[in-house]
């Protein structure tokens, strides 16, 4: 059973704002840290190109290249601050550009001594062209740093 694997890393902050959720972006090329089957490129399969990914919530969308059963794994380091809880979330379509937007496994963390460090897994049927994305949020009354994220696809066909 051959298995599709996207594995994205981001080594700088990305501030969020406070309220509602925000997808998590992630550079491209050589800051990528895996993406063997093309499922998290510049230019998207609907014809669209990121021109920035540091601006642009395409990039924080991974393409499945094949259907079939998926792993989602997601990594979220919060810098601290003025808040009692995290948020986060896996998303098919998170951006309604196809299938329409469906969350699963959102997850509500309060704040602990110490670093405010979340991993989470989940499964679910993936489609191609249906884009998965990890979104996060938090109650902080401005602007927080997300200081570190992964995210990781294996689709099982």
């Amino acid at each position: 059973m051959p298995v599709y694997v996207c594995s994205l890393i981001r080594n700088e902050p990305q501030a969020i704002p406070s309220g509602g959720y925000h997808v998590v972006r992630f550079p491209f090329g050589t800051a990528e840290s895996y993406d063997a089957h093309g499922m998290h490129q510049v230019a998207q399969p609907d014809g669209y190109e990121i021109t920035d990914w540091r601006k642009d919530d395409r990039s924080g969308l991974i393409w499945p290249s094949a259907d079939g059963w998926a792993d989602l794994y997601g990594l979220m380091y919060w810098e601290s601050g003025d808040y009692t809880e995290v948020r986060s979330r896996f998303v098919r379509d998170p951006l309604d550009l196809s299938t329409g937007y469906d969350s699963t496994c959102t997850e509500d963390d309060a704040r602990t001594p110490g670093g405010q460090y979340r991993a989470k897994h989940w499964g679910l049927f993936s489609h191609v062209g249906t884009p998965l994305a990890l979104l996060v949020q938090h109650n902080a009354p401005g602007s927080l740093a997300l200081t570190h994220a992964q995210f990781k696809v294996a689709i099982h066909v």
